[in-house]
């Protein structure tokens, strides 16, 4: 299989965050700040390790640095922490349901009010669109930095500087980018969350929280903390009151490693490598006619490519695509909102590159589609 639903998780993992998880799995046995003996000790290091490495990639400090369970619990985390004491949220047309479901559940129980900016190709009518919105109770502002159905680049950096004028809380979802672009809490980002099986090539299971602390996050999840364990209140420190319960030892190392791979390829390289797929891919597609690809002159984008052949079904096309060997994802890739935006009612295919895929991988995908755009129904 040739793998293209990288933006769903990246595959294959580099040797190097292989050769980590099993490094973890025979010597990192213990449980993280939670016993003195040797193996826990061990542990904790290993924890902390994975911890200052994603804090320095990022800008972030090590004790403000969070590990999730993916970029939709840090989401949840960040969105209902900050809006605990209710207040208005803004929330952008192209967010991902890990931010607009927890939007909309606070607003259906009154919790909150919620507006929804709307994403234009231009950057500035999107600051605009943002700015119109704001109102003397707005809390926060959640802003995707990468669509995960198109990869339209939000002008998330004008946004944050936006937030910083206001003294509004800037919560951005990093899932799609962070990997890809250069990104970092002094870009205006209050709380940062992402995925750590994405772009950072570690295994699923993954995410992370980063904040500069600005803003309180109440806690969604009370337990365990290894610390303050004679108190039945949940520490107020970070990153402990955020990671109740035993951390996923496993999950931190690869994240830690992942990034030493990135950083170790070069991210500028990497991001051109995959932007230089996405490119012959397009240009397959506008050779092949009839195939939408959904990518407007004017915007930015990350290097994912959300297309259709003709009339074909999403799903049938992906289906009939697996089939010959390519794995790509298709229908609404859990985003309402932006299929909404983008009037997509039967959803997009979605070819999302890696650093391992080739240019002889993405040929074989154009000629096939160009085979299936000629079957009845596309």
């Amino acid at each position: 299989m040739i793998n293209f639903d990288n933006a769903a998780t990246t595959f294959p993992k580099p040797v190097s965050v292989r050769r980590a998880a099993a490094e973890a799995i025979n010597s990192f046995g213990g449980n993280a700040g939670r016993g003195g003996h040797e193996l826990a000790m061990r542990t904790s290091e290993a924890l902390y390790s994975a911890r200052d490495t994603a804090a320095g990639f990022f800008g972030a400090s090590p004790e403000n640095t969070v590990f999730t369970l993916n970029c939709t619990h840090a989401l949840n985390m960040a969105i209902q922490g900050v809006m605990s004491g209710g207040g208005h949220l803004i929330i952008s047309s192209m967010e991902h349901n890990s931010a607009a479901r927890p939007a909309v559940s606070l607003a259906m129980k009154k919790q909150i009010t919620l507006s929804f900016a709307e994403v234009f190709p231009d950057s500035a009518e999107t600051v605009e669109s943002f700015r119109r919105l704001i109102r003397s109770d707005t809390r926060a502002i959640v802003c995707t930095i990468a669509s995960n159905v198109t990869g339209q680049l939000l002008p998330f950096r004008e946004i944050g500087e936006l937030c910083r004028e206001r003294g509004i809380c800037f919560i951005a979802d990093g899932a799609q980018a962070c990997g890809i672009y250069d990104i970092k809490l002094a870009d205006g980002i209050n709380i940062l969350c992402t995925a750590g099986h994405k772009g950072l090539y570690g295994i699923t299971g993954t995410g992370l929280l980063m904040t500069d602390g600005s803003y309180p996050i109440a806690p969604i999840i009370q337990g365990g903390t290894g610390s303050g364990s004679l108190s039945l209140f949940q520490p107020d420190i970070l990153p402990d009151s955020l990671e109740s319960g035993t951390p996923n030892i496993i999950g931190a190392v690869t994240v830690g490693a992942g990034i030493r791979f990135i950083t170790s390829y070069g991210m500028s390289r990497l991001r051109a490598h995959e932007e230089r797929l996405c490119s012959l891919f397009i240009s397959g597609m506008e050779d092949c006619g009839g195939v939408t690809v959904y990518r407007h002159p004017s915007a930015e984008y990350a290097p994912i490519v959300s297309f259709n052949i003709g009339d074909m079904p999403s799903e049938q096309a992906a289906e009939l695509l697996g089939s010959r060997g390519f794995c790509l994802r298709a229908g609404y890739h859990c985003a309402a909102l932006a299929h909404a935006t983008l009037g997509t009612k039967g959803g997009t295919v979605r070819f999302a590159p890696s650093a391992f895929n080739t240019e002889e991988e993405v040929k074989k995908l154009v000629y096939n589609v160009k085979t299936l755009k000629n079957l009845p129904n596309s």
